[in-house]
């Protein structure tokens, strides 16, 4: 069994459909599942609609609209018979969308963001089952709703392990060509939930877990996993080798290659993950396994922009000490804030956080009543590993640096 993962780059158009079929047809795909993504930036178009129900009503069937438009300009591509079942089908999925939005009750934008962004997954993978069907490659379209169980926790879902392991042990056939969508689940009263963005790649780690998959392979557009993201570092270079740690590592910091829930369920069962251009499908790409040293060992670099860097520092010049820290992290926890970086001292603490749930303004409120609070908003956070001086001076480079912090193979440093 083996285990691919299509991103959404890879079928942003007809043409990248397309050339999915092609890369099976070079590779094979016997006793295999694909994941796929939203096509595009299908996500993004489905945000809009959600921003718009919640803040634009007047803009909500035009940005529904566009979304049908794109789609729809793929499918007259693909299928010259506008009377193939397909074009009803991704019908049906925009009425139940409109549907949902009609009845829906609750103020929660967590929760209508979970029942509304999925309709993505959905149709991508529905045109793309009916489009290999249609040439000849047969396949069987499944619901990863019905096979991935998780809490209630929306947008960042935690998996229920054992109801999920039973579900696909007990339900999948293996034995065919299955497609199905990345980043989706569903709770206990089967509303839809999702495993936080970029969660396709590890939708594709915990059914590669579940069936005891021989290995994942996560196509992209780029040759394989780089040193560093070539949309903000040149000269970026290919790693052919890294370890489970060594990536683990490079996930956690925000490398944006892979997703950092993606590698436990993996290395749990040594289970190696590949990862490919699909515009190359035949080249070797980047082996991540067990007990692999970096090759070559290179820095990486990892910048994660929009950041929010918030340094405290007590009223009376008390020291901070176990009992001030432990009431900031709680008041992180309860604003959901996913701290990136900690620093500090006898007086002071900073620390770098990423603002995903817009909740800046309420712990702000709440800090101050306690500390003196400086914020600063839209900072960078570089990270390099296996770092040296020349690849510190290319970071800090024309840049006023805020924080830098650095350990025996890492450093840290939050730039304005």
């Amino acid at each position: 069994m083996q285990v691919f993962k299509f991103g959404g780059a890879s079928v942003k158009d007809a043409n990248g459909v397309k050339n999915l079929a092609s890369v099976l047809q070079k590779v094979g795909f016997k006793n295999t599942l694909i994941v796929v993504s939203a096509m595009g930036k299908t996500t993004n178009s489905m945000e809009v609609v959600i921003k718009n129900y919640f803040e634009n009503k007047a803009e909500l069937q035009n940005s529904i609209e566009d979304v049908k438009k794109y789609h729809n300009d793929i499918l007259l591509e693909l299928f010259e018979n506008k009377n193939h079942p397909v074009f009803k089908k991704t019908t049906t999925f925009f009425d139940e969308l409109q549907s949902i939005l009609n009845v829906n009750k609750s103020p929660d934008y967590n929760f209508l963001y979970d029942q509304v962004i999925g309709f993505g997954e959905l149709i991508s993978t529905t045109i793309i089952s009916e489009y290999l069907n249609f040439i000849g490659l047969k396949n069987n379209w499944i619901d990863a709703r019905d096979y991935i169980k998780t809490d209630n926790y929306y947008r960042h879902a935690n998996i229920d392990w054992e109801e999920t392991q039973q579900l696909i042990s007990s339900n999948f056939n293996n034995s065919i060509l299955n497609i199905t969508q990345g980043f989706l689940g569903s709770d206990a009263n089967n509303f839809t939930t999702t495993l936080g963005r970029e969660g396709s790649d590890y939708t594709a780690a915990i059914f590669a877990y579940c069936l005891n998959a021989e290995s994942v392979t996560i196509w992209k557009d780029v040759p394989g996993v780089l040193n560093a993201d070539p949309r903000y570092f040149e000269n970026a270079q290919l790693l052919n080798k890294i370890s489970y740690r060594e990536a683990i590592e490079l996930a956690f910091y925000g490398a944006s290659v892979i997703h950092p829930k993606t590698l436990q369920p993996l290395q749990g069962k040594e289970i190696p993950l590949l990862v490919k251009s699909f515009l190359n499908p035949e080249a070797t790409g980047t082996t991540i396994g067990k007990d692999v040293t970096l090759e070559p060992m290179i820095p990486c670099f990892i910048v994660k922009k929009n950041q929010v860097l918030i340094s405290l520092s007590s009223l009376d010049f008390s020291y901070i000490v176990e009992e001030n820290i432990s009431d900031i992290f709680n008041l992180l926890h309860l604003y959901k804030m996913k701290v990136d970086v900690i620093q500090n001292s006898a007086i002071s603490f900073s620390v770098c956080v990423d603002n995903i749930y817009n909740n800046l303004e309420k712990l702000l409120h709440h800090l101050k009543a306690k500390f003196k609070v400086t914020c600063h908003e839209n900072v960078s956070l570089y990270t390099i590993r296996h770092y040296n001086e020349n690849a510190i001076t290319q970071i800090e480079a024309d840049k006023t640096v805020l924080l830098k912090q650095l350990t025996q193979e890492t450093i840290q440093v939050v730039t304005k």
